[in-house]
């Protein structure tokens, strides 16, 4: 398993325990580049993970993506392997903000 995918298996599992949907856009060319890794939806809100491992760095087309979400209302993450419990720590931000009208 790649470090990369070690990340991603890490924020599913968040995922997973919270209940939260989600979905991994085919990377199969056929798509838009730049598309983050994770999309997911919680209570109303949508959301998109990027993960990178290491020192690993955002491409152009992938920075315009999360630029292009984060500007439409919706919630962006670079996560990576020491950042796991901060996503945690947001993604309970957002379910409580929603759920208390906020």
């Amino acid at each position: 398993m790649t470090p990369e995918a070690k990340v991603k298996l890490k924020v599913r599992k968040l995922l997973d325990e919270n209940a939260i949907y989600y979905f991994f856009p085919p990377a199969n060319g056929y798509g838009r580049a730049g598309i983050p890794d994770i999309i997911f939806c919680v209570q109303g809100i949508f959301g998109a993970v990027e993960c990178k491992a290491g020192r690993g760095t955002l491409t152009a087309l992938q920075e315009r993506e999360l630029t292009k979400i984060d500007n439409a209302g919706g919630f962006t993450f670079v996560a990576r392997e020491d950042n796991i419990e901060e996503l945690k720590e947001r993604l309970k931000c957002l379910t409580t903000k929603r759920s208390s009208g906020v």
